[in-house]
């Protein structure tokens, strides 16, 4: 999808980049403060299944997924791979436990899949790495057949 506006791109920017930061924050505490066998144990204790490989999934999703969004590259993809992340982490382990987030509620997955899928549907925006390769495809395609 293309964006017609300045204030439209602005708006994915923001989103992308705080999306890109909370799931590079939660990326790096699988990885560094918890380590993949402790959340995977913990994965495991909420009824995960296969804990281990979905630690590292959700891992790779939030830390790489995180820093792709960040630079707004292969942005749909990541932004969907997130979105599975957190819908997988919506239905097996949050929604049981109502809406908050301080009793093991679904706001933070759920808040974070739809923005993950919002960013997923209209792309990196023009101030992204996604656009800017897009706009030099567009300018080399045009300088070719003019």
């Amino acid at each position: 999808m293309t964006l017609s506006r300045p204030a439209d791109d602005i708006a994915v920017l923001v989103a992308r980049v705080l999306l890109g930061v909370v799931l590079v924050a939660h990326g790096l505490q699988k990885l560094l403060t918890d380590g993949i066998g402790a959340t995977g144990a913990a994965f495991g204790s909420m009824g995960v299944p296969l804990p281990t490989v979905s630690a590292i999934y959700a891992m790779v999703a939030e830390l790489g997924g995180g820093l792709l969004l960040l630079v707004g590259l292969v942005t749909t993809v990541a932004a969907g791979l997130v979105a599975l992340d957190m819908l997988g982490a919506l239905i097996i382990v949050h929604v049981r436990n109502g809406v908050f987030v301080d009793q093991g509620g679904w706001e933070l997955v759920g808040l974070i899949a739809v923005v993950a899928l919002l960013v997923a549907a209209v792309g990196g925006g023009r101030y992204s790495l996604d656009g800017l390769l897009a706009a030099r495809r567009h300018s080399i395609t045009a300088a070719s057949s003019g």
